[in-house]
């Protein structure tokens, strides 16, 4: 049978893809072991895709190879680069901490600073065309109101200088937790025009409360605010549904999707927003509902 005129998609949702082709890919994801990262090994091995998962904790399920792992480590990050052999495909990191009493320094380490060098380290072994997707969170979103101190964090690289930072700027978990996923969206941001010249896309994804296993820990920081806001929007969100996001931006129906944020929370950054702003007015001419 002759091959179509235009090239075929590496990766489609659809079994048997257009020609009833689809390519298997080589895609890393940190956070493997449990939560939105097993989620999307999940969805990307039935898809036929080959999966190379990083994490603490040990996991066979949905990895076609397991690295150890250990963000705050940069000896661990070293040894785990050293063991992954190019090209990929594409690059999820996922792997974070919640915002816990005590670890302020550790949370910086691992879901900025150690995410960073950890995405330094695997950059060239990533193929032209290939997808980096960096889980932030609505958390982060106010990122431009607190530039300042976003981008003294992005000057750090070490544990030491993470616990002095903790300390000068006296942070409590809340706003650990909150400042590391601002310097994962600006970092995106960053990163967008160098990945192009690589012919690479970089995006983030900001989940806004998620039923996993660290949902407790957000509930116990952010409280009512959070409460308030999974009431308006009718339920949590699952690991699934951020997964299944992360697996759309890996994709090559992607491909004009480049340094974005994409908030996945629905609908609470949009009512939260239309609050801010006094927007009611805009729903009907009495500001009650949409017109008819």
């Amino acid at each position: 049978m002759p091959l179509p005129d235009t090239p075929l998609p590496r990766y489609c949702f659809t079994e048997g893809c257009k020609g009833g082709r689809i390519l298997a890919r080589r895609i890393a994801v940190t956070g493997v072991a449990s939560g939105i990262g097993a989620e999307l090994a999940a969805l990307l091995t039935k898809a036929g895709d080959s999966v190379i998962g990083f994490d603490v904790v040990e996991t066979n399920a949905n990895v076609s190879t397991f690295i150890p792992l250990d963000l705050s480590d940069p000896a661990s990050i070293k040894a785990a680069t050293a063991q992954v052999n190019g090209p990929l495909d594409g690059l999820c990191n996922i792997a974070g901490l919640p915002p816990r009493d005590g670890l302020e320094a550790l949370i910086l380490q691992v879901n900025f600073i150690g995410t960073r060098n950890f995405t330094g380290q695997m950059v060239d072994k990533l193929s032209p065309g290939a997808s980096i997707v960096n889980m932030a969170s609505r958390a982060g979103a106010q990122w431009r109101q607190n530039l300042k101190q976003v981008l003294q964090l992005g000057a750090l690289t070490s544990a030491t200088e993470a616990e002095t930072f903790v300390a000068s700027e006296s942070l409590d978990a809340a706003r650990a937790y909150n400042l590391s996923k601002e310097a994962i969206i600006a970092w995106t941001t960053a990163l967008t025009e160098d990945m192009i010249a690589r012919d690479i896309r970089v995006n983030s994804i900001s989940p806004g409360a998620v039923a996993t296993g660290i949902l407790d820990d957000f509930a116990r920081v952010f409280g009512e605010v959070m409460q308030r806001n999974v009431t308006r929007a009718g339920r949590a969100g699952t690991p699934l549904e951020v997964a299944q996001i992360a697996q759309f931006l890996l994709s090559d129906q992607c491909a004009w999707l480049k340094g974005i944020d994409i908030p996945v929370d629905g609908g609470m950054g949009g009512f939260n927003m239309s609050d801010m702003l006094g927007l009611a007015a805009m729903k009907s001419a009495d500001g009650k509902g949409a017109s008819t």
